[in-house]
């Protein structure tokens, strides 16, 4: 494989730093996780048994207090819920219902959007089609003309036919340009990007207060997806303090278009829908769950290595590749390092983030009450004794690499880790991209090693992320032994490193607007 030429590898830190990892552990770790895996019942009970968990609500709860309790019988220690602070009101569907009654009569697919208020009872009307892409076309739904109407905001989905395979993997050509094509410190979006997703945010706030203000009796709303699946959202904030929107319901883009057709054609609509949500706000704090396999090495175990993934999800579904999949890999990669009777020199600490559906909260809390803060960059004594954190949460697809993040120091121990799962992984990539979006950037804004795993697309971005179809049948269990094989070789291979893992250049300081001094 064709590997970049770096011509300034000597500023990194660290380069030349690599050492092999020992096979007999990555034997019983291959045997117990290959051989013995629990992944299908881990993910079983963090999907169907705990079902949807949305930070805060019931279903989070019995997802962090199962965590706690399974942790602990495997024998790590210190499993609680780690509060970190302030989050919001949780919520949760307790009743959803929505139909067409007029012309005919058909069930419609759909959900209550997060943190908004149910119906109250069963309701009825003719639905009010309304077309609103700018400031312009908001103007003239502002004079109160909507009030008690059931509204359909019309959107512009994709509802082409798919010629392409939903479920993809990595091609060999797709990995190497991933390797060789793009340098480090590249955005995933480029500012012009970003805001264009901002005031796009900023807009659909505007409508949806508008539309309050007029106190419309219930809001629609197709969302993005094809074949009866639709991305889901919040309506409203889930802050402590903010009002409580009116009822509110995304369905699925097939079904708003039907609606919106049938109107534009003159012929009239009539829905039907009920539904019951609860709110849950006498606790507005949250927390992490936290466990620990202590280190037996006198002089290492106060250093910690630190591998997570996110706990909470959305409300449609059970959050099964978003991300029981992530949790379930990194609690069996610490049950096979248990199981495997291995004992690390230094600590291993496993981490399930509460809130990064809404932001990262869970960890960027964590980092910043554990390591440091990354606005002033003001240093805590932990940020000296972590060695990395590794991060699972892009779907259930198999690992094929790791991204470094612009972090060149452990390329080359990397890829010596990458090298005796040559027969599971194919094309084993090791890239200096960055990658975004997920809980491993909270480490690497305060100068931590924090690395997300290169995993095969599968059904992610098509079918599953943030869907209501995101179920237990979409994970690929094989995938799952796999990628919680290689996780717990290299995070045990990094517990029993000399030193810790190289690390970048520090951060520097950021302001309120996020932009370094």
């Amino acid at each position: 494989m064709k590997r970049i030429c770096y011509p300034l590898l000597f500023l990194y830190p660290g380069f030349l730093f690599a050492q092999e990892a020992d096979p007999a552990a990555i034997a019983k770790i291959r045997k117990e996780g290959l051989e013995n895996s629990k992944v299908t019942q881990i993910a079983h009970q963090l999907t169907d048994v705990t079902g949807p968990r949305l930070t805060n609500s019931p279903g989070f709860q019995r997802a962090a207090d199962w965590s706690v309790k399974q942790l602990t019988e495997w024998g790590l220690k210190n499993a609680n819920l780690q509060e970190w602070g302030e989050f919001g009101k949780g919520w949760q569907v307790e009743k959803s219902y929505l139909a067409m009654t007029k012309p005919y009569y058909m069930p419609f697919i759909a959900i209550p959007k997060a943190w908004t208020a149910g119906t109250g009872s069963a309701v009825s009307g003719e639905v009010v089609v309304v077309n609103i892409q700018n400031e312009e076309d908001l103007k003239k739904y502002a004079g109160g003309n909507l009030n008690g109407k059931i509204v359909l905001v019309k959107g512009a989905s994709d509802t082409d036919p798919t010629f392409k395979p939903d479920a993809t993997r990595y091609t060999e050509e797709d990995l190497e340009k991933m390797t060789n094509s793009q340098p480090f410190g590249q955005s995933n979006f480029t500012p012009e990007q970003m805001a264009k997703l901002m005031a796009a945010r900023s807009f659909r706030g505007k409508v949806d207060s508008t539309l309050k203000a007029q106190n419309v009796k219930l809001e629609l709303s197709g969302r993005s997806g094809k074949h009866g699946t639709f991305f889901t959202s919040n309506g409203a904030s889930y802050k402590g303090d903010s009002p409580v929107a009116g009822p509110a319901f995304e369905l699925a883009a097939e079904h708003a278009g039907l609606v919106a057709r049938l109107v534009e054609s003159g012929i009239p609509v009539t829905l039907e829908a009920e539904s019951k949500t609860t709110f849950y706000d006498k606790n507005l704090k949250t927390g992490n769950v936290i466990a620990e396999i202590p280190g037996s090495d006198p002089k290492l175990k106060d250093e910690i290595v630190m591998l997570g993934g996110h706990l909470d999800s959305w409300h449609s579904a059970t959050g099964a590749t978003d991300n029981a999949a992530g949790c379930t890999v990194m609690m069996e990669a610490v049950r096979i390092i248990q199981a495997a009777g291995l004992k690390p020199k230094r600590t291993i600490r496993i981490a399930l983030w509460s809130g990064e559906e809404q932001g990262l909260h869970g960890s960027r809390n964590y980092v910043k009450n554990t390591f440091g803060d990354p606005q002033t960059m003001k240093l805590l004594p932990a940020h000296e004794k972590l060695s990395a954190y590794y991060n699972i949460d892009n779907g259930t697809g198999r690992i094929r690499g790791i991204y470094l993040q612009g972090n060149e120091g452990p390329r080359s121990t990397f890829e010596k880790w990458l090298a005796p799962f040559v027969d599971i992984i194919d094309h084993p990539t090791v890239t200096s991209r960055n990658t975004g979006g997920t809980d491993h950037q909270s480490f690497d804004a305060v100068g931590l090693p924090g690395f997300q795993f290169i995993q095969d697309g599968i059904e992610y971005n098509t079918r599953t992320h943030h869907t209501n179809v995101d179920t237990y049948e979409r994970l690929v269990m094989d995938d799952l032994k796999q990628m919680a094989v290689v996780v717990a070789a290299f995070v045990y291979n990094t517990a029993q490193l000399d030193q810790k893992i190289p690390r970048k250049e520090l951060p520097k300081p950021r302001t309120a607007t996020g932009v370094s001094r």
